[in-house]
């Protein structure tokens, strides 16, 4: 999307309209999750192989095999720490991703899983128009719904970048959540000009994301800027925050990112320390996005 050359200089008349577009509603706060569990745990991973690099524009065959990783080791890590602690969890992918091996959104919803979508090539959202946007989510619902044989419930944009036509799009497709915006540390209801959508929020935040911390990329040049025990200790801290709110600890990670042997400790650790602290619900992300609408009315 492009930056204006003088944001100073914009009249109320045309702030106004951006600011009122997509708002935070209703707080869905329930008063206990689940089986009375105090609070909730939402995991989720962002399946972006090769698509991490090809909807950035690039062709470069290393980062394609970096990407490959993801699916070939980083997902059956991420997958057989879950399954040996009985744990749900949702997993958004590229249809693209979908379309190189449509059994990998099967093997990971026969495990037990969520699958949601996260766009058809991993595609900034807030450079496209309405049309194309539009055009883009149902050929993504339309592979994913292939390949489960059934649609997604919930929607990721990519890089957490939507237009002003993303959250309506998510509504005119009859999904029923989103989780790529973070007005709040707990669900909400996205309002659209002012208009409640009935769409859950189920809300992201970078400190809760391992790409921010771990993510090795040359264009924007990044570099890992934090240990493993460093993240480790961040992501605690929002757990024992959650925990003690009675909230939702949401936290978001890359199987190409996590997957590697030195970081899976850090998923394992926290579902072993959310058990310990007593009263958690590990719930996917439709599941949490269903369970605080019904407790709101």
């Amino acid at each position: 999307m492009q930056r204006h050359p003088a944001p100073w200089t914009i009249e109320e008349a045309e702030w106004r309209p951006l600011v009122e577009r997509v708002r935070a509603g209703r707080r869905l706060a329930p008063a206990h999750w689940p089986g009375n569990a105090r609070f909730a745990v939402a995991l989720s991973f962002d399946c972006d192989h090769e698509s991490f690099e090809l909807g950035a524009g690039g062709r470069a065959i290393g980062r394609l095999a970096w990407g490959e990783f993801g699916r070939r080791v980083g997902v059956p890590r991420v997958l057989d720490v879950l399954r040996r602690h009985d744990v749900r969890a949702s997993f958004y992918v590229p249809a693209v991703c979908a379309r190189i091996d449509p059994d990998e959104p099967r093997r990971i919803e026969a495990a037990g899983h969520e699958v949601g979508m996260h766009g058809w090539l991993h595609e900034n959202n807030s450079r496209l128009d309405e049309a194309t946007e539009r055009d883009l989510m149902l050929r993504a619902r339309a592979e994913l719904t292939r390949a489960l044989g059934h649609a997604p419930a919930g929607f990721r944009s990519a890089n957490w970048d939507l237009s002003p036509h993303t959250i309506p799009l998510v509504r005119e497709l009859g999904l029923e959540y989103d989780s790529s915006l973070m007005a709040d540390d707990t669900c909400y209801e996205l309002l659209v000009d002012g208009v409640p959508t009935g769409v859950v929020e189920v809300p992201v935040e970078w400190s809760r994301d391992d790409a921010v911390y771990l993510l090795f990329n040359r264009e924007p040049a990044t570099r890992p800027w934090t240990t493993p025990d460093e993240v480790y200790s961040i992501f605690r801290r929002e757990l024992e925050g959650a925990a003690r709110e009675g909230g939702v600890f949401q936290l978001v990670m890359h199987p190409f990112v996590i997957g590697y042997r030195s970081r899976i400790w850090i998923l394992e650790k926290l579902i072993e320390d959310a058990k310990a602290l007593g009263g958690a619900w590990f719930g996917t992300h439709r599941e949490v996005a269903r369970w605080v609408r019904g407790q709101s009315g």
